[in-house]
């Protein structure tokens, strides 16, 4: 599904040049949710944004669901992004003056190819986030929860095989977090969905199956969590904080 090799990327920030990946390989081969973790500056965004063709490396080779993203042109790119993966932003990027269906049913509207079967499932992807009877209220009207569920919706339009979520309860309430970690897991599983969430928050990565940790620009190490789909058997929040300070105190 994924594949990321030898992924460099640096910024030049005033006098100085900040190295935000440093040779990154990374590989998911399934689907699942997976989380990729690290405090503020270990380079998880930036990589995100590499995989999700909303940046270029500056070298290194990235494939997603068998596209070449780092060969794309900008309009491949965009094209990429709409119709082949999802995106879910922490700032729900929701259309104001457009209803929750609307909403998902943007991604259509923008490349005009609103057919029917994308409209049926625009109306089956909110009834699948449970949000069937807000299908006619604008953002406005709905919780800060329920739009990061229209945002998921949104994301899975095209039946992406891929969904990459960038800190999607860094808005949300401890509830409403934990519903949308319990949803992108529940997505994954029903909808053959390979998710991947970049994150700091040890809660949310105790729902992943698997967590990419990383540090100054490297993948530090990697934990398992298999049985975090059932949550029986599966890792807690202390647990993987504890895992994780271990991976980045040996590197």
């Amino acid at each position: 599904m994924i594949s990321c090799t030898r992924l460099t990327k640096k910024f030049v920030l005033g006098n100085r040049t900040v190295e935000a990946l440093r040779g990154v390989d990374l590989t998911i081969e399934d689907h699942g949710f997976f989380a990729i973790m690290g405090r503020s500056g270990s380079g998880k965004s930036t990589l995100l944004h590499m995989l999700s063709a909303m940046d270029r490396p500056d070298s290194g080779e990235i494939v997603v669901s068998g596209h070449s993203v780092h060969q794309m042109s900008e309009r491949e790119a965009t094209r990429f992004r709409r119709e082949e993966i999802g995106v879910i932003f922490q700032a729900f990027n929701l259309i104001p003056t457009m209803t929750a269906l609307e909403n998902v049913q943007l991604p259509g509207l923008l490349s005009g190819r609103l057919t029917k079967k994308l409209s049926d499932r625009s109306i089956q992807l909110l009834e699948l986030l449970g949000l069937s009877d807000r299908a006619e209220h604008r953002p406005e009207a709905l919780s800060g929860g329920e739009q990061q569920r229209v945002a998921i919706a949104r994301a899975l339009l095209y039946q992406p095989a891929v969904v990459f979520a960038d800190e999607p309860t860094g808005n949300l309430d401890t509830n409403a977090s934990e519903l949308v970690w319990k949803l992108l897991g529940q997505v994954a599983q029903e909808e053959q969905v390979t998710v991947v969430m970049v994150t700091h928050e040890p809660e949310a990565a105790s729902y992943c199956e698997k967590i990419f940790v990383m540090n100054d620009g490297t993948i530090a190490g990697t934990i398992e969590n298999q049985y975090a789909a059932s949550k029986e058997g599966g890792m807690d929040a202390g647990t993987i904080a504890t895992r994780t300070q271990h991976l980045l105190s040996s590197t």
